[in-house]
């Protein structure tokens, strides 16, 4: 399966843009495979470096996880101050606190200016957004969480550092068990 729409200046996206590879999830903040791949994902960033090139698409799971969409709108906030891979990365290390006013004492961590991030957060400034890429996913063949693609083609290995390292080098990875994560169905 091939993703619809490739990272443009809509997504969050981190490494040099000349990268031999593009990785892009379609993540939830509230799930816990998400999570594991958060990791995992740390792990990929030491063993790559300068080869990678990572983008990051909301998938809200809000069926099963309550927190979800208010999660990604907090972090599309943090990234309307510049501080999206930082909230990034702490809503995934508090994945099982998610509440409203953890959000903002996760902004108030970030130093963000808080009167706007709460403002934001309850007008949903960025919920338009959060639906795009949740909609983009799905027309990609998004199912669950987390899901990959590797230069616009769908990863169907496992979620580890270094089954994706092998995916980014063309390489595959024997005796490998494709692991989905959290499914919609």
């Amino acid at each position: 399966m091939r993703l619809k729409t490739r990272a443009d200046t809509q997504d969050w996206v981190r490494g040099p843009e000349n990268a031999a590879a593009t990785l892009l999830e379609y993540g939830d903040f509230e799930c816990p495979y998400c999570g594991q791949a958060y990791r995992e994902l740390k792990r990929l960033d030491e063993l790559a470096g300068d080869r990678l090139r990572f983008a990051f698409r909301h998938f809200p799971m809000s069926q099963v996880h309550p927190h979800a969409e208010i999660a990604a709108e907090a972090a599309e906030a943090a990234g309307a101050q510049g501080r999206f891979w930082e909230m990034h990365a702490l809503l995934f290390e508090n994945q099982d606190d998610l509440e409203p006013q953890s959000l903002v004492g996760y902004a108030a961590e970030l130093e963000l200016d808080l009167p706007r991030f709460v403002d934001e957060l309850r007008g949903h400034r960025y919920a338009t957004k959060v639906r795009r890429q949740f909609l983009d996913g799905v027309r990609s063949g998004v199912n669950g969480t987390p899901t990959f693609f590797v230069n616009g083609q769908r990863h169907q290995g496992p979620n580890t550092a270094e089954a994706l390292l092998a995916a980014i080098e063309g390489r595959e990875v024997p005796g490998s068990e494709p692991f989905t994560g959290f499914s919609l169905g």
